[in-house]
């Protein structure tokens, strides 16, 4: 999922844009179920919109609506399905996170939560499998390598330094003196592609080449860390698999890490709850990190600029179905932060806290 889509979506203003999300299944017969749930939900919606906006205003919508079910591929789904409607625009995303409930929001903006959870949830990286025989570099995203990275470096060829005599091969410091050029070389070409993508790097090697490594490093930064490498198996499959568990544990580090972060400002009185008070905070650019339980939504109905009271239905007309969206893509544009936590996960604060600026 693209940040740009996500961009796009959220500077819309529409009265209405549509937001159809649902769960689906990768796989044959589950994906059968998924052709016959939208098609009750591109119904539901269809009369929401009939009762609310009559046929005329929204003619353009209503095609769209109707023409939607031709346009998706149930055997070409993953695990949730995000559709984007309004007079002007017509979105599908596809994403591989799952969601709670399937769901129809309309509004005067789009419903992106799911989208912006996706994207807090997709790390690309760079895996680079090191050994003295070689080095390869792939681009990847969570469990899948997308494509091996080939330039005037990549790969590397066996180390050139490997020394034949088997003299010099019991000479331990010259030994390790070959191994650091070659691994000095090969750091060098990666901080050159680091400088141009900001893409860290899980290294697939040996702890010893690793330490190695890190230990020369002109940026050891840029390293995410490493996994053993298995020289057994090394296809594109079972290095990916390895790699994405440690991706998985950074990610649950940074969560863990907001909470100390959120934790720590409340001690300075710097956090707030009420869900009002971060709306206008947001609103103001004050918000620094929000953390939010990622199952809360509030419909709401507002009262003034930065006023609104709680709605329990959401289909009620001038409601916006889920506030919490809007707050998380505001923030994010005013280059704060946020992240979601399981419902399991004890939070102090409840369900939504705002870590202000000042």
């Amino acid at each position: 999922m693209q940040k740009a889509i996500l961009e796009k979506l959220g500077a819309e203003k529409n009265n209405p844009c549509v937001t159809i999300s649902m769960k689906t299944h990768r796989t044959h017969p589950d994906n059968a179920t998924d052709v016959i749930e939208l098609k009750v939900l591109v119904s539901e919606t269809k009369k929401r919109l009939i009762a609310e906006f009559g046929k005329k205003e929204i003619a353009d919508l209503l095609k769209k609506l109707e023409n939607i079910e031709l346009e998706i591929d149930a055997n070409y789904n993953l695990d949730s399905l995000h559709i984007f409607l309004s007079n002007t625009t017509k979105e599908i995303v596809k994403s591989p996170w799952t969601i709670d409930n399937n769901s129809v929001q309309i509004s005067n903006t789009f419903a992106i939560k799911p989208l912006i959870k996706a994207l807090n949830r997709t790390d690309p990286y760079l895996i680079m499998v090191l050994s003295q025989s070689g080095v390869h570099l792939y681009y990847a995203i969570n469990d899948t390598i997308i494509n091996e990275i080939k330039n005037d470096d990549f790969p590397f060829p066996q180390n050139p330094h490997i020394l034949e005599n088997s003299k010099e091969k019991s000479n331990a410091k010259l030994v390790d003196s070959m191994v650091a050029e070659y691994f000095h070389t090969v750091d060098k070409a990666l901080g050159h592609i680091y400088n141009e993508n900001h893409l860290h790097c899980v290294v697939v090697c040996t702890d010893d080449n690793y330490s190695k490594l890190i230990h020369l490093s002109m940026i050891p930064a840029i390293y995410y860390g490493n996994v053993n490498i298995n020289y057994k198996d090394t296809s594109n499959h079972t290095i990916v698999k390895d790699t994405w568990v440690l991706i998985q544990n950074i990610q649950k580090s940074r969560i863990l890490g907001a909470i100390d972060e959120m934790i720590a400002a409340d001690s300075q009185n710097n956090v707030i709850t009420d869900l009002t008070d971060i709306y206008q905070a947001v609103k103001e650019g004050r918000g620094e990190l929000m953390i939010i339980q990622e199952n809360y939504k509030q419909a709401v109905k507002f009262t003034g600029d930065y006023t609104f009271d709680l709605v329990d239905d959401n289909t009620l007309p001038g409601v916006v179905d889920d506030i919490t969206s809007d707050i998380a893509l505001d923030l994010i544009n005013t280059k704060g932060r946020v992240v979601f936590i399981n419902n399991e996960l004890e939070m102090k604060f409840g369900k939504i806290a705002l870590k202000l600026r000042y």
